[in-house]
This record gives structure tokens, C-alpha cells and sequence, in this order.
């Protein structure tokens, strides 16, 4: 593999060359920014090798390097070993970001190349001002790995479905009137959307052109009395079309957004999003006219779940923790007589999923690592060269869901067997942490960046750190990740930061992550509430959505106060209250002895 990778680089640098590129970068993106893409889009793996969901390749003739962060820092090392591709590690100390690297190594008179539909305008206006004063031509109108990837698969393409808007709490007509709204306060006609799961959620549809995410390859122009929606035309459905025509949609192909823009007559002031947007896509925008820069309004909108949608995800939300129970009794009651490994222990618990009323898919590939494996914390398994289960030690699993109701996210360590001191240290001041933002109190007005140490302080009190944020948004039948809400300490520019508003949820997902011998992560979904309100201001709190025990068996009391004890013995017995009617007589007997109370001294 290594060696075919030589073989891609060497072969780009040649089609570079042709273009007169001295530089080309190639970020981990679609044509709308989004997180996870379909395969279509995996330029980068496909050149470096490193199958990681976050990363950029830069390549130039002398030399070829990969940026990424610190959930992928040792899967990066071992994936890129050999292939002459450096590994620079995101925010470790002394480590140029991607613009600081180019700024010193581009000479004078250069050409940056890269794919400007898969480069979003924030990036590229990032690169504009880091070369600023080299007279560095920016090429990009091409995409120059489509000629070395001779066998790229075929852009996605699946029948678009509309949801029953009665679980949906507001139908397309009202959120389309609400963004309407945002527009004239923002001092625009139009507004160009191409984030694929705020445009998901705008029009109450769903997609499956991105694996686990329920998203259409899709572009939107909304005026104050039309609303254009740009999409391939073999995922128009009849279905479809009548929802359209019911809230004045416009359907148009996929392909003729650009030109659309360019030949668009109007004289329109239009809104759109700098993060969300494709580098391409503004220069064509500022080209044709005046432009307004600021946040998709439907990202707030969509975050902020309404009372229906919060009554549908307790419901999925319990389902789902059943099955997670369900899967925890049967590993530790099968490991070591059976065998079990870390892909057949994922399969076990998908198939529990793909049971449960209303199930559509998993909500990202289920990560399952043992011992060792669990500290690279987006570890992938596979089936040639995964560890079998034994009855020591402890495994991760990550995983989650897709259901007509909600979308989950929840990972356990489970205990298989003895585990050291040092582990049930490790393993309980995880625990303390995620129950510490649980119980949190705080006025409204704090982001993700306040609360994060409330998390994080076990970790630092013992100089670990875990290298990502805390907690994340998730989606409502939608991405897993979702913003503009996080809960993470560092402040990184042009990452998003929103204050916490009632109704929006987030995971709690504190770790400790030791290179080669164990990785720990407890995750449960959280949903902020508004509390007392008095002279002082609105307090607020959260209200837990998952409900799965913490393992006992790696929990020792010796590190926890009485409080952070009794956290721990309310969230068991509420486990216990809202799981055991959902399971077997055997299965009830152990969630009662895993959620048993701790004594308090």
C-alpha cells in the first residue's frame, strides 16, 4: 500500500506540473463542508492513505505533509508510515498550522492549487491573508486529483424521502417564513445555503448520499417569495415534488447552481455562510454583486430542538440505552467462553440496533476497541487484523443510531476482566468528570468554553488531558455532529462558539487516553434546560437523555467525594428505573446489580 502511495503523490506532482502548481492542497471535504463524505470525496485518503475522517495533504515537489488532530495523531503515524508523507500534528506546540507552512515555504510569483468546491471560503480567505504579499496566484477551478484517481466511484445519488411532519414540530412553510425573517434582519434579499443537514432540516426531507448521515447533495437559493432547490434529478421523487409544490419549491439540477448565480438577473443583496460555503461558490457570489456575510440562521434554528422533537428523542433515547444494556450483559456474560473480537462485538450490538421500532442505520461506524486499541479514540477495526475479547481488561465502543425520531450517540468502557489500579484511577476520574458537567448549574450566557473544565478537572488534576473537545450538538435524524454548540476549553479562530440555549443538546464525553495501554471514554447526551430565574439572571441545567450504567466493576471509591458518589448512585437508579421494563428477567437481574448504590463512606 505504502508503495502505491508513493506511486499516487509522484503522479499528482506530475499533473501538477502540467497545470504549473507548486503547491496543492487537498482538504477532507465535499462541495459542502461537511464533516463525513461520501467516497466520492475521499481525495485525500485515496492519496495518503490515512483513512481518518479529519485531515489535509499538502504536496509540493519536495515534499508531501498531513495535517490532523489529536483523536487521530497515532492512527496518522502508523497509516502513514512509509509513505513519505509527513505527519504534522494540529495544535501540538512548535507545529505550523497549514497557512504558517505555506507562508514559509511558497516563494515569491507561486501557484496554490486546489479544488475550490471542496475548500470553504473561511479556509481560502485564511490562505488570502497568509500569503498576502508574495503575489501568489490561487488556482482553483480544478480538481487535479480526478486524473490520478482513474477509478473514482460516481457522485451519490438515492431517492430523497420527506418526513411526517407531525414529528417534526414546525412544517417547511414555517421554517422557511422563520429564515425569511432572519434575512430581512440581516439586510438580505437572498440566502444561499449549501450546508446539507441545515438544508435537510429547512425543508423537512432526508437523504443517504453520506454514510450514517442522512443528507441529499443539495444547494438552496431562498428569496422573500421563492425558494430554488438545486439537486440531482435521480433523487427527485414524486413524493418529493408534491412537497415542493406545496411550499413553492423550485426544483433545478444540481449542476447548474454556479450558473444559476452567474446569470441570475435580479439585483439582490444575498446572506451567506463564510464556514459553510465553498470558496468557489463566493467568488462566484462577490462577482455578481453585493453579498452579506454571516452565520446560516438555520444552524441556531436547527440546534435549538423544539418540544416534539425532544419528546420523540427521550422515547428513541431509552430504546436505544436498552439495547446498549442488552449488549453490555451479553459480552460480559459470554467473553472468554465464546469468541468474541472487536468487529463480531460491533456486529452484535448494530444487529440489537437494527431491531428497535424505527430504526434507518447507525449513526456513525461503530468503533470497538480492546486494551491497547481503545486510546486511539476514532480506532476502526477491521476484520483481518482485529483483537479477539478476552476475559481481561476492558473494551471502548462507540456507537449510535439513526431512528425515525432521533439520532443517539453513547460510548461505555466495558470491564471484561482484572484491570489494573492505575486503570480504575484512570476509569473513575472519567466517571467524575462526565457526572460534574451533568450536575452543572450555570447562568445563561455560558458557552461550551465555561463548563468544559468541569469535565476536564479530574484529568488535569492528575496532568492528563484528553486531545478534543468534551461534547458536541447531535441531530434530530440527522448528523451526529452537529453546531454551533460544543463544549471544548480552547479557543481556535473561525471555530465556532455559541452560547447555550435551551433545548439544544449535547454529548458529555470526557477520556483518558494512554498510547498502548488503555483508552477510556464515558458518554452519555445531555439537553439543556432553563431553571430558576431570579435577580441574579436565567440558570439553566441539563437533563440526561442516555441511560446506561458506568461500570462498577472499574470504579473505586477511594478517588471519589461523597457528592460525586451520590451523583453516581441517582444516575444508576434512574438507569435502573427507565431500562429494567425494557429487558428480559435475566437481563433486569444484572442492570440491578450493576447499578447498585456505593456506600457514601
Amino acid at each position: 500500500m505504502n508503495q502505491r502511495i508513493q506511486e499516487r503523490v509522484a503522479a499528482l506532482r506530475e499533473e501538477m506540473k502540467k497545470a504549473g502548481v507548486d503547491y496543492y492542497m487537498v482538504p477532507t471535504a465535499d462541495f459542502h463542508n461537511s464533516e463525513y463524505v461520501d467516497r466520492y470525496f475521499k481525495m485525500r485518503e485515496y492519496l495518503s492513505g490515512f483513512t481518518g475522517s479529519n485531515g489535509t495533504l499538502v504536496v509540493s515537489e519536495e515534499e508531501a505533509g498531513l495535517w490532523t488532530d489529536g483523536r487521530y495523531f497515532i492512527q496518522a503515524e502508523k497509516e502513514l508510515a512509509g509513505t513519505g508523507i509527513r505527519l504534522f500534528r494540529m495544535l501540538d506546540e512548535g507545529v505550523p498550522t497549514i497557512q504558517e507552512y505555506l507562508k514559509q515555504n511558497m516563494k515569491e510569483g507561486q501557484t496554490l492549487g486546489f479544488d475550490g468546491r471542496v475548500v470553504d471560503t473561511a479556509l481560502g480567505r485564511r490562505l488570502e491573508k497568509a500569503l498576502a504579499g508574495k503575489n501568489i496566484r490561487f488556482a482553483y477551478d480544478r480538481d487535479l486529483g480526478d486524473a490520478v484517481w482513474t477509478d473514482r466511484p460516481a457522485l451519490p445519488c438515492h431517492p430523497v424521502t420527506v418526513l411526517d411532519e407531525a414529528i417534526c414540530g414546525k412544517t417547511a412553510g414555517e421554517k422557511l417564513a422563520d429564515v425569511r425573517q432572519k434575512m430581512e434582519e440581516a439586510g438580505a434579499d437572498a440566502f444561499l445555503l449549501s450546508k446539507l443537514d441545515d438544508l435537510m432540516w429547512l425543508l423537512n426531507i432526508r437523504g443517504a448520499d453520506v454514510e450514517c448521515n442522512p443528507v441529499a447533495l443539495s444547494y438552496a437559493y431562498l428569496t422573500k417569495d421563492d425558494c430554488f432547490l438545486f439537486i440531482q434529478e435521480g433523487e427527485v421523487t414524486q413524493e418529493l415534488k408534491d412537497h415542493a409544490s406545496k411550499y413553492g419549491v423550485t426544483l433545478l439540477p444540481y449542476g447548474q447552481v454556479v450558473s444559476f448565480l452567474k446569470e441570475r438577473k435580479e439585483k439582490e443583496t444575498v446572506l451567506f455562510d463564510v464556514a459553510n460555503t465553498s470558496y468557489a461558490l463566493s467568488c462566484a457570489l462577490q462577482e455578481k454583486g453585493e453579498t452579506v456575510e454571516g452565520k446560516n440562521p438555520t444552524e441556531l434554528m436547527k440546534a435549538i430542538k423544539n418540544e416534539v422533537e425532544l419528546s420523540h428523542m427521550e422515547e428513541v433515547y431509552r430504546k436505544d440505552s436498552a439495547a446498549v444494556c442488552k449488549f453490555i450483559y451479553w459480552l460480559k456474560k459470554n467473553v472468554g467462553k465464546r469468541k468474541i473480537t472487536e468487529v463480531t462485538a460491533a456486529q452484535y450490538l448494530d444487529g440489537l440496533r437494527s431491531r428497535i421500532d424505527g430504526y434507518l442505520d447507525l449513526s456513525f461506524p461503530t468503533i470497538s476497541g480492546y486494551q491497547e486499541n481503545a486510546a486511539m479514540m476514532h480506532y476502526e477495526a477491521e476484520p483481518e487484523t482485529c483483537k479477539e475479547l478476552h476475559p481481561e481488561g476492558m473494551l471502548l465502543v462507540d456507537s449510535g443510531g439513526q431512528y425515525v425520531g432521533g439520532t443517539t450517540d453513547v460510548t461505555r468502557t466495558i470491564v471484561l476482566g482484572p484491570v489494573s489500579d492505575e486503570i480504575k484511577e484512570h476509569f473513575t476520574a472519567v466517571a467524575v468528570g462526565m457526572l460534574a458537567l451533568t450536575n452543572a448549574r450555570f447562568l445563561y450566557g455560558c458557552t461550551g468554553r465555561n463548563l468544559d473544565i468541569l469535565a476536564r478537572q479530574p484529568m488535569w488534576n492528575r496532568n492528563i488531558d484528553y486531545k478534543c473537545g468534551t461534547g458536541h450538538g447531535v441531530g434530530y435524524i440527522l448528523n451526529v455532529h452537529e453546531g454551533p454548540q460544543g463544549i471544548r476549553w480552547r479557543f481556535t479562530e473561525g471555530q465556532s462558539e455559541a452560547v447555550i440555549e435551551a433545548g439544544m443538546d449535547v454529548t458529555n464525553e470526557p477520556g483518558i487516553y494512554i498510547e498502548g495501554s488503555h483508552g477510556i471514554r464515558t458518554e452519555n447526551v445531555m439537553v439543556a434546560r432553563n431553571g430558576v430565574r431570579n435577580g441574579d439572571g436565567q440558570f439553566m441545567y441539563f437533563d440526561t437523555l442516555t441511560w446506561v450504567p458506568i461500570d462498577l466493576d472499574a470504579i473505586d471509591p477511594a478517588y471519589m467525594e461523597p457528592r460525586e458518589i451520590a451523583w453516581l448512585n441517582d444516575y444508576h437508579a434512574k438507569v435502573y428505573e427507565k431500562i429494567a421494563p425494557l429487558l428480559d428477567e435475566e437481563e433486569r437481574a444484572w442492570l440491578k446489580e450493576a447499578t447498585r448504590p456505593l456506600p457514601l463512606s
